[in-house]
């Protein structure tokens, strides 16, 4: 439910976005009556997808989900049961924000920037962690449930959230919430200011922080002092991979911009690291 409404909190489409969008569902053949909106794609394909329903391929090349989901969310649920094939199949389009589709006759690229929402069960049985509960099969159960999914694919994931089960005298006295316009607009001045960022350093081709990458990634995202010491203890205690350091500055910056800050803090790279954290305090528990 969550990720369905992730859409809706974005900025609706720009005219270029709306095009490419556009595009890529008339190639596949899925623009129903010509009809356009300006509402971000939604994707939620089953787990029994194949690789080339995911990433594309078939006689004619079509584009598949990742493209389908351009400039939108790609939703995975029951993440580990996807074939660990295809999803390492997703780490190229990730990395690259294209998904290329190579065979004898012709060699096709499909523009795949999107943002990937995955949600999993601690383990086969869905309850490992929960109090009172003793699995049969032990720490086993979610250590191979959890295993199926490879490092490199967890390291291109941004954000680890720990959901816990919802109590029914939550749904029965549900608490104080924000309204979803309010973190829209807040969405979108964090988006105005990215892109009038960008503008500024002369990169028009450049809309917000995931694009960013290399020199201009680490001018934008430099943190303050007690930051960067934060940030190298960080790197060595949890062995920080190269794209691990640069996904932890692009999601600080981001952090300072949703709460209006011209650098980057201690705070915004404290944030940042405990969601990358706690991937690995998921995998050691397991």
């Amino acid at each position: 439910m969550l990720a369905q409404r992730l859409p809706s909190l974005l900025p609706p489409l720009s005219p270029a976005e709306l095009l490419d969008v556009s595009m890529i569902a008339s190639v596949a053949g899925t623009l129903q009556g010509g009809a356009l909106t300006s509402r971000r794609p939604f994707r939620a394909p089953h787990h029994s997808a194949s690789m080339a329903a995911m990433v594309g391929g078939g006689m004619r090349a079509r584009p598949g989900e990742v493209s389908l989901a351009h400039n939108g969310v790609l939703f995975l649920d029951e993440l580990p049961e996807f074939q660990p094939a295809v999803l390492d199949s997703l780490r190229q389009p990730l990395e690259t924000g294209e998904a290329v589709i190579a065979r004898a006759n012709h060699r096709i690229a499909y523009p795949a920037r999107f943002q990937l929402v995955a949600a999993m069960n601690p383990c086969r049985c869905g309850r490992a962690g929960e109090p009172g509960h003793t699995c049969r099969r032990g720490p086993r159960c979610a250590s191979e449930y959890q295993a199926r999914l490879s490092g490199p694919f967890l390291d291109r994931i941004d954000l680890h959230l720990d959901v816990p089960a919802v109590a029914a005298i939550d749904l029965v006295r549900p608490g104080p919430a924000e309204p979803s316009a309010k973190v829209a607009a807040r969405v979108a001045e964090a988006r105005r200011l990215q892109r009038e960022r960008y503008l500024a350093l002369g990169r028009a081709d450049l809309f917000t922080n995931a694009e960013a990458s290399g020199p201009i990634l680490e001018a934008i995202a430099a943190p303050d002092e007690a930051g960067t010491a934060l940030l190298a203890d960080a790197a060595r205690l949890m062995r920080l991979s190269a794209r691990g350091y640069h996904r932890v500055l692009r999601v600080a910056r981001t952090l300072a911009d949703l709460a209006g800050a011209e650098s980057v803090g201690r705070t915004h790279l404290a944030e940042a690291l405990a969601y990358r954290a706690a991937a690995d305090r998921a995998a050691a528990a397991a």
